[in-house]
C-alpha cells in the first residue's frame, strides 16, 4: 500500500469521526474503528502481494 492509499484512509477514518459526532449513531463510530483496523493490517502485511520482503 502507497503512503497516499495510506492517509487517504486516515482521511476517511476522521470523516467518519465528523459523522459520528454529528449524528451520534454508533454505527459511524464502530465503522471508523474497523476501517482504521482493516487499514493497519492491510498496511503491515509483508509484500502486500508483491512477493513479499527478500532479505
Amino acid at each position: 500500500m502507497g503512503a497516499v492509499a495510506f492517509f487517504a484512509g486516515l482521511l476517511l477514518f476522521v470523516m467518519g469521526l465528523g459523522k459520528w459526532q454529528e449524528t451520534g449513531s454508533a454505527a459511524w463510530l464502530f465503522g471508523s474503528l474497523g476501517f482504521l483496523l482493516v487499514l493497519v493490517v492491510v498496511s503491515l502485511i509483508p509484500g502486500n502481494g508483491k512477493g513479499g520482503k527478500k532479505g
